[in-house]
């Protein structure tokens, strides 16, 4: 089976890239040797059937995920299609099912079969939730469950093949220990069993299941900081280099890869990390948690987070993964997917404008001229969330040409726009005083010229 990869490589067009090309306004061929470098990857499963494939990578816009998915504290597909649809409705590009509780295959199943962007997972959740255990797992497992999903029609998954028993004794002098799910799995595993990590030792049979079905490598973060006392700490770096390796393990087998990074760094080291995962990843997409730029605000770290994350976009990370209200704190609502997302949406388009993305400011010029002209229909139709900016018109019971923070007399816009009329109606009455002196002059010439010419007649 061929990947996009494989074809970007041996100079073939599909109809995925001509789709992604048009959808990006690039050239096709331009994506396609972006995807040949392995700088941009499309995440796009054979079994996913009803998927609008997306790009990921350098000179594309900068793409956001929303993280779904049912807990053993409460599962309902239901719920998690409402999720997924409303990741749809206000444009994240892709979702993750986390699911830890409930029917794992249903719900999987379920939110592939709604999807029409691209689906990631993390097989080692459901590799615990079947065999109700981690110290007695065995090697092979993984492997079932990651070819079980594969099938199914994901289309990339976080694999933490880069946590080793190498790279754990410098997690000591940590804050907050392993705060990465899989990768503190990991860690159990290799420590109970004194064993190396088995999704590092399978890699290359994890590359052909990958390389079958064309399933994207998401490299996971294990000894991601999970506060900024730990950030840029040597077992991050460590683990990053491992990946670097990886990377290039994964390209020999045709297989698109991403990497993910850190969740808690503050502004100042933003950049840094950026840099870095491009040195030692050989330049793969960069797909960054947050990051989050304080610790002390439970309850808005969507907030925090999106401020991360635009920074992080800005100086060239590909790929943002959101955070919602309820991090650190619980599973979010549905509504709180929501804001998740818009915070992350705004944190992309934000980076987009920074990094000079062709045209991506067209939309922002638009609004502006709407909102100047005080078209209340057009910029709701341009923002990213029609439906809240509705609503808090109409709770403010506003009909009028202002937006009422100001009121009619102290709108700026509304005195500007006056202003200039006063300056133009002056130019305008000026203009005609110059012609209508000017139409004098000429005339008085014409008449003393004609009274001229009959003086000397006579």
């Amino acid at each position: 089976m061929l990947t996009q990869l494989s074809y970007a490589r041996q100079g073939i067009i599909t109809k995925e890239m001509e789709y992604v090309a048009s959808v990006e306004n690039i050239d096709v061929d331009v994506l396609k040797q972006g995807i040949a470098e392995g700088t941009i990857i499309i995440p796009a499963n054979i079994n996913h059937k009803n998927l609008k494939p997306i790009a990921i990578g350098k000179g594309v816009k900068t793409k956001i995920n929303a993280n779904i998915g049912a807990s053993k504290v409460r599962a309902s597909v239901d719920e998690e299609l409402e999720k997924i649809r409303l990741c749809m409705k206000y444009g994240a590009d892709t979702a993750m099912d986390l699911s830890t509780g409930g029917n794992l295959n249903e719900t999987r199943e379920a939110i592939i079969n709604e999807a029409t962007i691209p689906i990631g997972t993390v097989p080692t959740y459901q590799v615990i939730d079947e065999k109700q255990t981690i110290d007695d797992l065995k090697e092979e497992d993984w492997l079932d469950v990651i070819e079980q999903q594969a099938k199914q029609g994901v289309d990339y998954m976080t694999i933490h093949a880069g946590v080793l028993r190498k790279t754990l004794p410098l997690l000591k002098g940590r804050l907050t220990g392993v705060v990465s799910r899989g990768g503190a799995i990991l860690v159990r595993w290799m420590k109970v069993n004194n064993k190396e990590n088995p999704l590092y030792t399978q890699f290359d049979q994890i590359c052909d299941i990958f390389e079958k079905y064309d399933v994207t490598f998401s490299l996971g973060d294990s000894l991601r900081p999970g506060c900024l006392h730990d950030a840029t700490d040597k077992a991050q770096i460590a683990e990053l280099k491992i990946l670097g390796d990886l990377t290039l393990k994964a390209w020999e087998k045709d297989c698109q890869v991403m990497v993910e990074g850190p969740g808690h760094i503050p502004l100042n080291d933003i950049k840094l990390n950026v840099d870095l995962q491009k040195k030692y990843c050989h330049g793969a997409p960069f797909y960054v948690l947050g990051p989050l730029v304080t610790d002390i605000a439970p309850g808005y770290d969507h907030i925090t987070s999106a401020i991360g994350a635009a920074v992080a976009g800005m100086h060239g990370a590909d790929y943002l993964c959101y955070v919602t209200p309820a991090e650190h704190l619980g599973l979010p609502t549905p509504e709180m997917v929501k804001q998740g997302i818009i915070a992350y949406k705004i944190a992309a388009h934000a980076a987009d404008i920074a990094k000079g993305i062709p045209n991506v400011r067209d939309r922002d010029d638009e609004l502006s001229k709407a909102r100047f002209s005080f078209d209340w229909e057009k910029q709701f139709a341009l923002s990213l969330d029609p439906e809240t900016a509705k609503k808090i018109r109409s709770d403010l019971s506003l009909d009028a040409d202002f937006c009422g923070m100001c009121g009619p007399d102290f709108c700026s816009m509304r005195l500007y726009s006056k202003t200039e009329g006063i300056k133009t109606y002056n130019e305008e009455k000026k203009n005609v005083e110059v012609k209508h002196r000017l139409l004098t002059k000429d005339l008085k010439k014409l008449v003393d010229k004609k009274y001229m010419a009959e003086e000397k007649v006579v």
